[in-house]
C-alpha cells in the first residue's frame, strides 16, 4: 500500500474525496479552518490544506490507478515522468500528527493581540514600528505604521515581526 497524491479540478476537492472513498480508496485530505469577511459577516470556512490536492492510499498491484485518475473531481495522479510519485507514510503522518481535536491543522499563529505593538526585523520595512492589526488565512499579518503622516494598512510575512521594544 502506498499513499499518492491526487491533482484536482478547482475548488473540488471534497467532491474527489466523496467520490474515491465509494471507489473502496482510503482517502485523506488535510484541511484547516480560515476566517471569511464577507458582507458584514464573519464565519469560520473548512478550507484544504493544499489547494487542489489530496492524498489516496492504494496497493498499485491489486487496485487500478486509473480508478483514481477517472473518478470524478480528478485530474490525474501526480507523477514523475510516466510513474505515479508515491508519498511516504512519514510525511502523511506528520500532517495528521499536526491535527487538533476537531479534525483541523491548526497553522502557527502570531501570539500578537490586536493593538500591540510590533516592529518588522527583516524586508523593505526594518526596523519599522507599528501595531498589529489582524492575520489573514496566509502566513501574513496586517499591521499599521505610520507613513507620512498617517496610518497606513501594511502585509507583513507573520515571521517578520517580534514585539517593539
Amino acid at each position: 500500500m502506498h499513499w499518492y497524491a491526487a491533482y484536482t479540478q478547482p475548488r473540488m476537492e471534497l467532491w474527489a474525496r466523496t467520490n474515491l472513498w465509494e471507489r473502496g480508496f482510503e482517502v485523506y485530505l488535510p484541511r484547516y479552518q480560515r476566517t471569511r469577511r464577507h458582507a458584514r459577516k464573519v464565519d469560520q470556512i473548512a478550507c484544504p490544506l493544499f489547494p487542489r490536492y489530496l492524498f489516496v492510499r492504494a496497493d498499485a498491484e491489486t487496485q487500478s490507478l486509473r480508478a483514481i485518475s477517472s473518478a470524478r473531481g480528478v485530474v490525474d495522479i501526480v507523477r514523475m515522468g510516466l510513474q505515479p510519485a508515491t508519498v511516504g507514510n512519514d510525511v502523511i503522518q506528520g500532517i495528521r500528527q499536526r491535527e487538533q481535536g476537531d479534525g483541523f491543522i491548526h497553522l502557527a499563529g502570531t501570539t500578537f493581540e490586536p493593538g500591540a505593538a510590533v516592529q518588522v526585523m527583516r524586508g523593505p520595512m526594518a526596523d519599522l514600528v507599528g501595531v498589529f492589526a489582524s492575520r489573514t488565512d496566509e502566513e501574513r499579518v496586517v499591521i499599521l505604521l505610520n507613513l507620512l503622516g498617517r496610518q497606513v494598512k501594511v502585509r507583513v510575512k507573520a515571521d517578520e515581526l517580534a514585539p517593539a521594544p
